[in-house]
């Protein structure tokens, strides 16, 4: 389930990509597909083991047209360990929103990003998410939980701030906001409630099997419901 687009990031055979918060590594395996050179970084080791297994699986099965090059790193988001100029492209999805200082995190994606080179970003959409945060507040206030709803404007003031030019912006994952609310109302940590089994259920079907009725139903519904807010920006 990807949440950029990469066609409009620009990711193709050759690219030196970052996955920064990479997470269980979905976006950076597309990389990998892709011909990309992906450094796959998070603090969790446990996901970065995860990443590495999944790795050395589509590595067996020929699935990367190059090999597994880059690779999952252990770093924070505010140093990292790269030198100036280092990648083409930068994604970072759903992370920013957990990151106290997060101007101090963008400044670290932008140094590291080539001049010319494209950065997506992506943070819950506001609506949805206030009305997660007003349901059930264990949904964000527990260790590493989200930390801040960003607006919009906002979000696109601090990338510009840090030398980053506005190159678009969509939604996505308009089937997950309620998935979510669901998940609240019962309780955030309840995963047993048969309503959130069955919508889960859902959810997992579309992923898998991709039917062309629910992609087409989310696509109409991304603009006032989507989960995800994507914005995507290149470097002065």
């Amino acid at each position: 389930m990807l949440t950029v687009d990469f066609e409009r990031l620009g990711v193709r055979d050759g690219v030196r990509l970052l996955d920064m918060g990479c997470g269980g590594g979905r976006h950076a395996y597309e990389a990998w597909r892709r011909g990309a050179t992906v450094v796959a970084l998070d603090l969790d080791e446990q996901e970065l083991k995860g990443v590495g297994y999944v790795v050395g699986q589509m590595l067996d099965v020929g699935e990367l047209p190059h090999g597994a090059v880059g690779g999952p790193t252990r770093a924070s988001a505010l140093a990292l360990p790269f030198p100036d100029a280092t990648f083409d492209a930068v994604i970072t999805s759903e992370v920013l929103e957990h990151i106290w200082d997060d101007r101090s995190a963008i400044r670290e994606l932008v140094r590291v990003l080539r001049p010319g080179g494209r950065m997506a970003v992506t943070v819950p959409t506001r609506w949805p998410e206030r009305v997660s945060w007003a349901i059930d507040q264990r949904y964000h206030d527990r260790p590493g939980g989200h930390v801040r709803i960003y607006r919009q404007h906002e979000l696109e003031l601090r990338l510009e701030e840090a030398g980053l030019l506005m190159r678009g912006s969509h939604h996505a994952h308009a089937l997950h906001s309620p998935y979510w609310w669901l998940k609240c109302a019962v309780g955030v940590d309840d995963d047993a409630a048969s309503l959130v089994r069955r919508y889960h259920d859902l959810l997992a079907h579309q992923i898998v099997h991709q039917p062309a009725w629910l992609n087409r139903l989310e696509r109409a519904l991304n603009p006032v419901l989507g989960k995800s807010l994507v914005v995507y920006t290149e470097k002065a």
